[in-house]
C-alpha cells in the first residue's frame, strides 16, 4: 500500500517509518512537509497514494485546508484521508468529518500505543476496497 504522510514534524514521520519497519510491513511511504508541497505530489501525475494520513498543524497550509482543496477535486476527492494528529479539538473533529475524512486518530504519547494504534489503521485499510481516481 503506497501512504501519502503529510507531516512537518520530523521526529512524525520518524515514528511512522519506525512503527511500519518493526511491524514488518511492506508499505511505501511517501513523505510531504506541508498541504502544498503535497498537492503539487498529488498533481504531478505520479501514482495516486491509497491513503493519505494527515496532521492538522502545519504551515504555510494547514490539515483542513488540505482537506477542503482534496475533497473538492473530482479526482483527488476519492482518496481515504485519516487525520493523525494532537488535536483533541472537537471543532477540529467536526470540520475533518464534514469535510469527508476516513478517520481520525489522535497520536498517543506512549510509543507502544501509537504502534497499536498505527497498526490498526493500516491493517483496516490493507484490507479494505480502495477507489483510485
Amino acid at each position: 500500500m503506497d501512504i501519502l504522510l503529510i507531516e512537518d514534524d520530523l521526529i512524525e514521520v520518524m515514528k511512522l517509518k519506525r512503527t511500519v519497519s518493526k511491524l514488518n510491513l511492506k508499505h511505501s511511504i511517501i513523505e510531504s512537509k506541508n498541504g502544498e508541497e503535497a498537492l503539487e505530489y498529488l498533481k504531478s501525475g505520479k501514482k495516486l497514494p491509497d491513503i493519505i494520513l494527515l496532521d492538522l498543524n502545519m504551515p504555510r497550509m494547514n490539515g483542513i485546508e488540505f482537506l477542503n482543496i482534496l475533497k473538492n477535486d473530482e479526482v483527488l476527492c476519492y482518496l481515504p484521508t485519516i487525520i493523525l494528529t494532537t488535536s483533541e479539538n472537537r471543532a477540529d473533529l467536526l470540520k475533518c468529518y464534514q469535510a469527508g475524512i476516513a478517520g481520525y486518530v489522535i497520536k498517543p504519547l506512549k510509543y507502544e500505543d501509537y504502534q497499536s494504534k498505527l497498526n490498526a489503521v493500516l491493517e483496516y485499510w490493507s484490507v479494505n476496497q480502495l477507489v483510485k481516481g
